[in-house]
């Protein structure tokens, strides 16, 4: 009895560090017969997005995408050049969400990229300016760091767009993210 336990627990072992958490819980909810109607948490989302006062605002599902342009003298050079230096068209898949509970933040951002996690992380928050289309967002990165955007939302487009600055060195880089809305898209 003691080394079948012994052999049970080896094999749980071996199973959780070639697995993925996210694994492991979809693999716990596949087998499982359920006799009721399951959502995931982009589903509700969804459904939590529909509803009647979002229509003018900038909750939604969205699609990002990124542009890092760098501008700057080569070196010798007497004419500054610009360079596209990353593209990524639609990497992530975000929901925008009002935010209530906090009196720092208007939206909460969270990633879709992931389905079937028990719970998901807020990456970033918006905060909309006076009555107009501009919002400030911050962008949560690991080590507790925080990329700051610029925000310009065309409601008739379902669209937002970021851009942010910096400085290295001689040369100048302008990132900009571009959201295009999925999710509900506005009735005209």
């Amino acid at each position: 009895m003691q080394k079948s336990w012994v052999i049970g627990l080896g094999v749980m072992a071996i199973a959780l560090s070639s697995c993925s958490i996210e694994k492991l819980y979809s693999l716990r909810y596949k087998h499982k017969k359920q006799e009721f109607e399951q959502l995931d948490f982009h589903d509700l989302v969804q459904r939590y997005i529909y509803k009647e006062e979002s229509t003018n605002s900038i909750e939604g599902i969205y699609a990002v995408s990124v542009v890092v342009l760098r501008k700057g003298k080569p070196f010798l050079a007497s004419t500054e050049k610009e360079k596209i230096v990353e593209r990524k068209e639609n990497y992530s898949t975000v929901a925008i969400i009002h935010d209530p509970n906090n009196g720092n933040r208007e939206y909460l951002e969270i990633s879709l990229d992931k389905s079937q996690l028990p719970s998901y992380s807020v990456r970033g928050e918006f905060t909309k300016l006076t009555e107009s289309n501009l919002l400030i967002y911050k962008h949560f990165e690991s080590r507790k760091q925080i990329s700051t955007f610029t925000f310009t939302f065309d409601e008739r487009r379902d669209m937002l767009e970021g851009v942010r600055k910096e400085n290295s060195g001689n040369s100048e880089f302008t990132y900009t993210l571009t959201y295009v809305k999925l999710h509900p898209k506005t009735m005209e």
